[in-house]
């Protein structure tokens, strides 16, 4: 069995009054691995102290009708019938708790409402009380657009500017770059391995990606993607930037220039050398891509950086 795939289903009466609140877009979700794993991954640095329950965002498996099920009511549970596009090489759920770190965690699938209107969306935002937002990898790309990530860019916008700390991931750094002016495209080839991320004067004192850090240490992270953010996002600041892809890691400022607690990464924090193996042995990469991603990499450091900081920001 799949690790963490223990079928239970939790009452939204669950007392959650102390736990943190995150919000997912799993675009990963048929990846068991990636997809699932890693989303466990981005959560194991929170759970220290805290209980968490994760949202999860479907976008891309969910119909445009179903979304307006969140413009009625904030927390709707996604039924199998609001994801007509589903992905069923990955069982269809709606609730999964999951034992980490001792603590059992809620996975919980929630309709999004599939808008463009940034008012809205805020307006959701606001009602749902999120502590954090992150966005996944994706298999689908920017620069071979689909109508759901309008919606999908529309929230990360809306959630990054608000002062909610918000991390994208590969794909979803390229959502976030996209939906704040940014132009992406597609290369010929894929880039997968693992390269240095070389800071700028911004990056340098950034606290997501240096706050591990010893004087003059370096930071690697693990990259496999095709489409590169090729100009900066507006009202942002380039921090990190890889020999093969230049702008790799950017922070979002508010309209004054102060920073926010927004970041879009292009590599893989959440890949986890265990997650990577086994992803080899069920198929899910190329022998190529996982003896590519032999090596060290910085991604459990950036995630736990990235969970002190919505910390910081919970009241």
């Amino acid at each position: 069995m799949q690790e963490g795939l223990g079928f239970q289903t939790l009452p939204h009466t669950m007392s959650m009054a102390e736990a943190i609140r995150v919000l997912l877009l799993d675009l990963l979700v048929e990846r068991a691995e990636f997809g699932h794993g890693g989303n466990q991954e981005v959560i194991r640095p929170f759970l220290g102290k805290n209980d968490v329950e994760v949202l999860l965002l479907t976008p891309q498996m969910q119909s445009f009708e179903s979304g307006r099920k969140a413009e009625l009511e904030v927390d709707v549970t996604l039924k199998l019938e609001d994801v007509p596009y589903w992905d069923d090489e990955y069982p269809f759920w709606e609730n999964n708790i999951v034992e980490l770190e001792s603590k059992k965690v809620n996975f919980r699938r929630i309709v999004m409402p599939m808008t463009n209107d940034d008012v809205k969306m805020k307006k959701w935002v606001e009602e749902l009380s999120i502590n954090a937002l992150v966005c996944s990898g994706s298999r689908r790309n920017v620069s071979i657009w689909e109508e759901w990530m309008g919606p999908a860019g529309t929230l990360m916008r809306v959630v990054s500017n608000s002062g909610t700390p918000t991390l994208g991931i590969c794909f979803g750094h390229q959502l976030l770059c996209h939906s704040l002016g940014s132009e992406i495209k597609r290369a010929e080839s894929l880039s997968s391995g693992i390269w240095e991320l070389k800071l700028t004067e911004f990056g340098e004192n950034d606290p997501l990606l240096t706050s591990h850090l010893e004087s003059n240490s370096q930071i690697y992270g693990l990259y496999t993607h095709q489409d590169h953010v090729i100009t900066m996002p507006n009202n942002c600041n380039h921090i990190g930037m890889a020999d093969h892809n230049s702008i790799t890691a950017i922070r979002v400022n508010d309209e004054s220039g102060n920073p926010l607690p927004a970041w879009g990464i292009q590599c893989h924090p959440e890949a986890a050398r265990k997650r990577i193996e086994r992803a080899f042995e069920w198929g899910h990469i190329t022998k190529e891509e996982f003896l590519s991603f032999k090596g060290e990499h910085d991604g459990a450091s950036i995630l736990s950086s990235f969970a002190r900081i919505v910390l910081e920001n919970t009241p």
